[in-house]
């Protein structure tokens, strides 16, 4: 019996089904998010068993002894991955038009091709002009192979003929499949090629990365569940206006999330930047009102970073206040120290902001911050060879933060002599070589300690 269309509408947040349209997702509550997409149904509604299905094995006999990651080639990009890209695995690279993802990607065809088969699918650029950005980034030699082609089944064909290890698809959204009548980059588009390249994957066993772009909301476009079907997530984050790139795991089904990968993007493409401390404190002005060192811990190693503030009398009624750390824990800060610190900042235009690029999300920075902009206001600087780690609580207590000591030595190694630390961390905390930590238990005590007159 013929097969029958039948319409749904899915959710592009959270990749829920619903049979009619709605303005409203009946499962997240997102608005003007339900899409239309039509599947196929089979008319007499039965599943056709295949004779040759793969028979189940039990757990303890499946084998593992062999190797199955691989170096890219690209150190921090090795870090990101868990220690290397993995055979069979299917790997989602987000990010903003511009950012790099393209240029990281193929930097990594210039490694990895030496000893690997790579297929690199170009929907958005021609060979030539795919040409002439790899001599421009260095990218000559090795088994690398280019297709410019849209049509999936052309791309799953070249696949298979060419049998490659490695295959790149830049990008998802120009990916097409000709019996769906959606234009390419549709729900309906991305999530049924997604599939068919995920099947490919797994039955080749090749490690696939495809890149996609991001919507103005910062999430990967087209369906939330695209996310779920792919092994891991990475997005390429930075600002255009900055030489320096971070690449962040959102998922990873073979490693941690936590780790970053720290770039530096040049004429010549993407450097690894082994120490981000360094990179990030380079230029830091001396004997400077309103600067003070964080240390945060991104995945398993800690870094520090600059954080400046700026306050000036306000000439409107309302303060204005622009950051670059969370808006509303810069705005936290402020009030305790308005409160609790006795500094009159509230009829002041605080701004505050990370040198880099780099956004704390970590509540460890939060003394840094405070103490930064108490030393703007007070127009004292705090010197240039202190840092500060802790969390303000709003009552204007300090507290511990974790891996203490691991932030202690990053900071010794650096050649800082003082460090404000929380006075109620136990036995924690153990001494360096040079370094003088300086116990604190509330705001006013640190204010007090680092920048109280002679």
């Amino acid at each position: 019996m013929a097969n029958k269309q039948k319409t749904v509408y899915v959710c592009s947040d959270c990749g829920a089904e619903t049979p009619n349209w709605a303005g409203k997702c009946p499962s997240c509550g997102a608005w003007n998010t339900l899409s239309e997409l039509r599947v196929e149904k089979s008319g007499a509604g039965r599943i056709s068993l295949s004779r040759n299905a793969p028979a189940p094995k039990r757990l303890e006999e499946l084998d593992v002894t062999e190797e199955i990651r691989f170096s890219t080639g690209i150190s921090e990009f090795d870090r990101v991955l868990g220690g290397g890209a993995v055979l069979g695995s299917l790997v989602l690279v987000g990010g903003a038009p511009g950012i790099g993802k393209s240029t990281l990607l193929l930097q990594m065809c210039a490694a990895a091709g030496k000893s690997r088969k790579i297929l690199y699918v170009t929907g958005e650029e021609s060979e030539r002009q795919l040409k002439l950005r790899a001599d421009r980034l260095g990218v000559s030699g090795g088994e690398v192979y280019v297709l410019a082609e849209t049509e999936l089944d052309s791309v799953l064909a070249a696949a298979d003929s060419l049998k490659p290890d490695i295959v790149i698809i830049d990008s998802i959204q120009t990916i097409s499949q000709s019996d769906i009548g959606s234009a390419p980059g549709s729900i309906s588009q991305v999530r049924e090629c997604t599939m068919r390249i995920m099947r490919l994957c797994k039955e080749k066993n090749l490690t696939v990365f495809v890149v996609g772009h991001i919507n103005k909301e910062g999430s990967i476009a087209g369906p939330k569940v695209l996310e779920h079907m792919v092994d891991c997530v990475l997005y390429f984050e930075g600002e255009r206006s900055t030489s320096f790139r971070i690449l962040r795991a959102a998922k990873n089904r073979f490693g941690s999330t936590n780790e970053i990968g720290v770039f530096e993007m040049a004429d010549h493409g993407l450097s690894c930047v082994e120490n981000p401390s360094e990179m990030l404190l380079s230029g830091r002005p001396e004997n400077c009102p309103g600067t003070c060192v964080a240390c945060v811990i991104e995945g398993t190693r800690p870094i520090l970073a600059e954080v400046q503030a700026l306050v000036t009398p306000s000439a409107y009624n309302a303060a204005r206040r622009s950051n670059g750390v969370d808006y509303n824990r810069a705005a936290m800060l402020l009030a305790v120290l308005e409160k609790r610190g006795g500094l009159s900042v509230a009829g002041c235009d605080s701004y505050i902001n990370v040198i880099g690029g780099l956004t704390l999300e970590e509540p460890a920075a939060d003394l840094a911050t405070a103490l930064a902009v108490a030393s703007s206001f007070l127009d004292r600087p705090l010197g240039a060879d202190l840092a500060a780690i802790g969390e303000v609580g709003l009552s204007g207590e300090i507290r511990s933060v974790s891996a203490l000591n691991q932030r202690l030595s990053e900071i010794s190694r650096l050649g800082f002599r003082r460090c404000v630390v929380p006075a109620h961390r136990g036995d924690e905390a153990r001494a360096f070589p040079g370094l003088k930590l300086i116990p604190v238990r509330n705001i006013s005590e640190a204010i007090a300690a680092v920048l109280a007159r002679e």
